[in-house]
């Protein structure tokens, strides 16, 4: 039978492999005894995986061990430019593009900023300058990237191949648009919702890690939220689950026309163009200036910060000082617990995780007055969580899904 079986010697020394390159990756540079005690490998059998891994350019010598009793010890680490992919993180304001080594590290980035995008700039044009120009600052090639995994509003139809549900993203609907990227780029390209790629870097490196089912809520430009279940990504049959900025709730009007006014009942109830309206409703003094997202974070971090120091101080919730301000926070938190309980009452999830720009801002006391709120009107219970990953999520998120795809072809040492 051609092929290899599970079993056969060449399928177990991948085995053998593979998971000592895991935990390579987990723990950094490791001895010849380190990984044979890990692995439960006997030292001539830990031996040879390292000297196959080196030949393979997989694995590097790098230092000795210092510092403890008998004979300094090689150290073995995975080898960082045995493969590079890059992330993309698509907004209507700009493309960021970074590029990471097998080892997950950073090594080049690169913005391009579209400010008032026309329908018929050439979207391949931004997406190759802010590709090429992270793959410059890490010093290579764009031939030399393995994979690239591009993130999103919305999502790609996968009967049509169109954007669905993100007009508000100029120039990313031609029907040919897959088909241009494909042939300007000549390495595996994936396209994301950008949530989801949210939801892979908090399951990977966050708030969700060890964690199968797990909802993330993202808030920043538009309300939306990545849904995983049994460990996997749910998309939905069109690539729309999640899309929950246009689920009709109580407390807001219902909009009709979704996709053409892009907006729903929750984002209309607890997106960040709510938060001057509170402000204005609430009396909240010397609205600050800036764009709109910068408004809404603006306000959220200093509600956050009203209602932190009201119970540092032992405040009650009536005290006067800064009341407008904590007012605002507990009604956008009412807003954001409503959408919840429709999605907890479906899902059921173990944990939710709040994550973007206006949930960073309003920090703990945010998630605090969101779960209280959630206790009230969902029947299940889940633990609410801040995101741990702050620095560009979905970046991180498209990083991390093309590293997962490349590791798996790179260290697949059977072949």
């Amino acid at each position: 039978m051609a092929g290899t079986t599970p079993g056969t010697p060449r399928v177990l020394r991948a085995m053998n492999d593979r998971a000592a390159l895991d935990l390579l990756l987990e723990h950094g540079p490791l001895s010849r005894t380190r990984i044979g005690k890990l692995t439960g490998l006997s030292k001539p059998t830990a031996s040879q995986l390292l000297a196959r891994l080196e030949a393979a350019g997989l694995v590097v010598a790098t230092g000795t061990t210092e510092g403890r009793p008998g004979p300094n010890a090689q150290l073995y680490a995975v080898n960082a430019r045995a493969a590079h992919v890059a992330g993309l993180d698509v907004t209507p304001e700009r493309i960021r593009a970074a590029v990471a080594d097998v080892a997950g590290d950073v090594v080049g980035e690169f913005e391009v900023r579209t400010p008032g995008r026309r329908a018929g700039e050439s979207v391949v044009r931004q997406v190759t300058d802010a590709l090429d120009g992270a793959v410059k600052a890490a010093d290579l090639v764009r031939g030399d990237l393995h994979r690239v995994v591009i993130g999103t509003p919305g999502a790609f139809d996968p009967g049509t191949g169109r954007l669905r549900y993100a007009s508000h993203l100029p120039g990313w609907h031609s029907p040919t648009l897959l088909d241009e990227l494909a042939a300007a780029l000549p390495m595996p390209v994936e396209y994301e919702n950008d949530v989801n790629l949210a939801a892979i870097a908090e399951q990977r490196l966050g708030a969700a890690r060890g964690h199968e089912d797990f909802v993330l809520l993202w808030n920043e430009g538009g309300l939306g939220a990545a849904l995983v279940i049994g460990g996997r990504l749910h998309r939905g049959f069109t690539g729309g689950a999640g899309e929950v900025g246009f689920l009709p709730v109580p407390g807001a009007p219902l909009v009709r026309q979704v996709t053409k006014a892009n907006s729903g009942g929750f984002q209309e109830l607890a997106g960040g163009q709510v938060l001057p309206r509170l402000a204005r409703e609430f009396g909240v003094a010397d609205i600050p200036g800036g764009t709109p997202i910068e408004v809404a974070t603006a306000l959220v971090a200093r509600a956050a910060e009203a209602v932190r120091r009201r119970d540092e101080e032992g405040g009650e919730a009536g005290d006067v000082g800064d009341a407008p301000s904590r007012r605002l926070l507990e009604t956008f938190a009412t807003g954001l617990a409503t959408g919840l309980a429709s999605m907890v009452a479906v899902l059921d999830p173990e944990l939710v995780v709040l994550s973007g720009a206006l949930i960073s801002a309003g920090g703990e006391p945010l998630r605090a007055l969101v779960q209280h709120e959630l206790g009230e009107l969902a029947a299940s219970r889940p633990r609410l969580v801040i995101g741990e990953v702050r620095h560009h999520p979905v970046l991180r998120g498209a990083l991390e899904s093309a590293l997962a795809a490349t590791r798996d072809e790179v260290f697949d040492t059977s072949r």
